[in-house]
This record gives structure tokens, C-alpha cells and sequence, in this order.
């Protein structure tokens, strides 16, 4: 009894073993290779559940998603001016046709990688030879990363492989020439510092001619007007003095001569030598008939 116990569980697990054999899962992210004595005889590309013969079949799994190829070292490329430039640059790829991507390179990721990175380069190297510097720093960027996706995925069918994108991240100067660049910008910007200060200071002695000219002028019209001022006043002045000779002229005499006398004797220090018959005194003399 125990004999037949052992050998029918023996049987249920061979059956169970020869049963989880055939059958194998591929899921959403996965391509499937099923081979039969090395040979591909099917491929599985939609998600389930599926069978196999076992230990005659075996199932190999490729990556469906997108992967990354990214430089390890920037690339050095020459322009149509014959400068070189440095590189950086990633391909997004997928595997689209996975038998072909089996038979080409074997399936190796890193065949693969390598096909696609002699693509790349090779495309770049034509189209920063017939570009400047500008052009493939900024002026025309995105239209040489599509030209390269687009000759680099027409080469990449070939191998059962798809390239969704190609981007440069990074194009510089080398070094040594980066220096002499800078250098030659930092001697533009002073030379465009020095043009603004010239400028401004033209500017300036510009500006301060113009504010001394109105000033001039500001003076000279107040100073007219001045004069015209105290020409009127003078005018009236001697209006008013002659109205009033005109009405008493002995008194208008009496008035201008104390008038001179206060302006003589202001200070005490204040000195003069006069005859005594002068008419300066005359007044004094007589203050009751005129001076007469």
C-alpha cells in the first residue's frame, strides 16, 4: 500500500512539474521568443498566458518598454567651419520586431546598443559637417535631432529596433578653444563697456551744455527784465520828482539838499572840504529865505 502511495504521488508530481512547463506568462512589459531545439518556431507579443511543449520548448524574454542608450564620454565632431565641438547626447529605443531583433544581434542589448550609437555618430558627423557652430548649438537644434532620429531609425529597423527620440544634451566648445572664446567674448564686452561710457559721457557733456545754455539764457532774460523794472521805476521816479519841482521848486531844492546832506554826513569818520561860499551850504546858510 504504501509502495502505490509513493508511486502515484511521484506521478502527480511529474505531472504537476511536466504541467507548470508548459505553460509560461508574458506580461505587459515583455516580448516573447518561444524555441524549439534552437530554432524559433513562435512569438508572443500580446500579454497572457500560454503553452509550450515542455523540455522540447524553452522561452526567451525580451524588454518591450522603451530603453535608454546614453554617452559615456562626450563625442568630438567637426563643423562646416572646422571647429570641433563636444557632444553629449541619448537615444531613447525599443525592441518593435523582436524576431528580427533576435536573428540580427542575437538579442544582446549591448549589439544593439553599439549598431545604434554607428548610426547616430555617423549621421551626426554629416550633418555637423555641414553646419556652424551656431547652428548646432542653437540656431538649428531640434532640426537636426529629428533628422538624426529619422535616418537613425530607418537603420535601426534593420535590426527589429525602433528609436523613439535622440537628444543632445550638451554641445560645447573643447576646452582649449573655450578659452580663447572666452577670452575673445570678454574682450568684446569691454570693448562694448567702453563704447556705452564714451557714449555716456558725450551724453553727459551733451546734457550739461544744454543745462549751462538755459542757464545763461534764464539769467540774461531775468537780468532784462531787471533792467526794465528798475527803468520803469527810474521813469517813475523821476516822474514823481518832477511833479513835485514842478508844483514847489524852492521846496523840492530844500528837500533834495537835506536829502544830499544825510547821504554826506552818514558816518561820523565822514569828511569833505568845501569852501564856505559853497552852494552845498547854502541852505545852512539862510534856511529862512531859499539860499538867496
Amino acid at each position: 500500500m504504501k509502495k502505490y502511495t509513493s508511486t502515484l504521488l511521484g506521478a502527480i508530481a511529474a505531472l504537476f512539474f511536466l504541467a507548470s512547463s508548459a505553460l509560461f506568462i508574458v506580461d505587459q512589459r515583455q516580448h516573447a521568443i518561444v524555441f524549439q531545439l534552437g530554432e524559433v518556431v513562435d512569438v508572443k507579443t500580446t500579454p497572457g498566458l500560454y503553452f509550450k511543449i515542455p523540455l522540447v520548448q524553452n522561452v526567451r524574454y525580451f524588454e518591450s518598454r522603451i530603453m535608454t542608450m546614453d554617452t559615456v564620454e562626450p563625442e568630438r565632431f567637426i563643423t562646416s567651419e572646422k571647429k570641433n565641438v563636444l557632444v553629449d547626447l541619448f537615444v531613447k529605443w525599443r525592441i518593435v520586431d523582436v524576431k528580427q531583433y533576435y536573428i540580427s544581434v542575437r538579442g544582446d542589448e549591448m549589439l544593439a546598443q553599439t549598431r545604434l550609437a554607428q548610426t547616430v555618430n555617423s549621421s551626426m558627423r554629416d550633418e555637423f559637417g555641414n553646419r556652424t557652430v551656431h547652428d548646432v548649438v542653437s540656431g538649428e537644434r531640434d532640426k537636426i535631432m529629428e533628422i538624426m532620429r529619422q535616418k537613425a531609425d530607418a537603420d535601426a529597423r534593420k535590426i527589429g529596433v525602433e528609436v523613439v527620440d535622440v537628444r543632445l544634451k550638451r554641445v560645447d566648445l573643447p576646452v582649449e578653444v573655450s578659452e580663447s572664446v572666452y577670452r575673445r567674448m570678454e574682450a568684446e564686452r569691454k570693448r562694448v563697456a567702453n563704447e556705452l561710457r564714451s557714449t555716456g559721457a558725450a551724453e553727459s557733456e551733451k546734457i550739461r551744455a544744454d543745462a549751462d545754455r538755459q542757464r545763461e539764457v534764464i539769467l540774461a532774460e531775468a537780468y532784462r527784465k531787471a533792467q526794465e523794472v528798475k527803468g520803469e521805476g527810474d521813469a517813475k521816479a523821476s516822474s514823481i520828482y518832477a511833479g513835485a519841482f514842478q508844483q514847489n521848486p524852492e521846496f523840492y531844492s530844500f528837500y533834495r539838499s537835506l536829502e544830499a546832506y544825510k547821504q554826506t554826513f552818514k558816518n561820523k569818520g565822514d569828511m569833505m572840504v568845501l569852501e564856505p561860499g559853497s552852494e552845498f551850504f547854502k541852505y545852512l546858510k539862510n534856511p529862512g529865505r531859499g539860499g538867496k
